[in-house]
């Protein structure tokens, strides 16, 4: 949902508030709420809620308690309490909703811990703060050289300012436990700043980067996805799925989280489901299952002599056989129940649309002859016969 500022224009062409990712009703940012509860007025005797909900970059969001009850509204930038100095972020949320991501987040309202509201931001606030974000990136830059030059196993993948530049947070991803007690000191000595060190896994990297999916869409993680639940090779498994590291990672290295959103629909289907490593009987031999299809419910066998050949039967037939294995009897072969499966019934193209055949491209396309030779012309009646 985008704001009137982004919206599209006369000629189709989009505006853009050119904002940056601070529009001044935050409909443009991910992870938003929809203030539903704008437009309502609270009962007589009804105080509004006194905490607020502030984002600052790559929307993280805190939570504030408006102490001297100032007038916010969504897209104000206002000056918060830090440990040390004020920071400056963006409120996102005001109201009854606020109690509700309180609650949705397991912080308590009446916690005394929650910082407050200072003011909000003056125009000075608002210049010192752009110029902090403007150094963000030259800093990183050179933060990452101090690094290598240090020989540290690390990675710097984003950096922070606090709203008045006096601290600076640097979000890093490594591998085991990294020393970096002289890497704060040269970067102090040489940014004149103090220095924050925040691990973060390969996850919360993507979330914070942001980026686009093999899908073509933009990814989960930096968009609507909220938790980060564990994901195992068992989830590509159940689905039928080839273990193929390079098609099942994302973009953090890790398992798409993708892997998670259609494991529930495989295991219910696979509760009455024969198991894949089903073994039947038959006289001509013992069958081995090579490949199950969940929603077809259809499951193929072949025999250990012939594992070519492939047999499609159905889950209730598979069941059936399994059924007749545990009291000892055996069937004739898996033929007899696979033509119950083949239907005469074949699958026509139908050119709908007017599009082409399907096989025009098996065809061999035909060499044109080129003639380089020029014709000659043919000679008049009139100067044959003057010869």
């Amino acid at each position: 949902m985008a704001c009137s500022s982004c919206s599209t224009g006369k000629d189709g062409q989009p505006r853009g508030c050119k904002n940056n990712g601070t529009c001044g009703t935050d409909g443009c940012n991910k992870l938003t709420v929809f203030d539903w509860l704008s437009n309502m007025s609270l009962p007589n005797g009804q105080k509004p809620f006194d905490c607020v909900e502030v984002r600052f970059k790559n929307s993280r969001k805190e939570f504030y308690r408006n102490v001297d009850n100032l007038p916010l509204s969504i897209g104000d930038v206002v000056a918060t309490q830090a440990k040390s100095g004020h920071d400056v972020g963006m409120v996102t949320l005001t109201g009854e909703l606020v109690r509700v991501q309180m609650k949705r987040k397991k912080v308590a309202p009446d916690d005394n811990s929650i910082p407050k509201i200072y003011r909000k931001a003056t125009q000075r606030d608002i210049d010192v703060w752009q110029k902090c974000r403007d150094r963000e990136e030259e800093i990183k830059k050179r933060s990452r050289e101090i690094a290598i030059s240090l020989r540290l196993e690390m990675k710097l993948s984003d950096v922070e300012f606090q709203g008045d530049g006096s601290k600076a947070t640097f979000y890093y991803t490594a591998e085991d436990r990294v020393d970096f007690r002289q890497l704060i000191k040269d970067m102090a000595k040489a940014f004149g700043i103090r220095i924050e060190m925040r691990q973060i896994g390969y996850r919360q990297e993507a979330q914070r980067l942001g980026g686009i999916g093999s899908c073509g869409r933009e990814l989960c993680c930096s968009t609507w996805l909220t938790d980060f639940r564990s994901v195992s090779t068992a989830s590509a498994r159940y689905q039928q799925l080839a273990l193929n590291p390079q098609k099942l990672a994302g973009q953090c290295g890790k398992l798409k989280c993708c892997l998670n959103y259609e494991l529930d629909m495989y295991l219910e289907a696979l509760k009455d489901f024969p198991p894949q490593d089903s073994k039947l009987l038959t006289k001509k031999g013992l069958a081995f299952c090579q490949k199950a299809d969940i929603f077809k419910e259809t499951l193929w066998f072949s025999y250990k002599d012939d594992p070519a050949t492939w047999h499609a039967l159905h889950k209730e037939q598979v069941l059936e056989i399994l059924e007749l294995n545990k009291k000892n009897e055996k069937i004739a072969s898996l033929e007899e129940y696979a033509e119950d499966n083949v239907s005469d019934e074949k699958m026509a193209f139908e050119n709908v649309v007017g599009q082409d055949s399907l096989t025009r491209f098996d065809r061999p396309k035909k060499k044109k002859r080129r003639n380089n030779k020029k014709r000659r012309k043919p000679k008049s009646k009139a100067s044959s016969n003057a010869k």
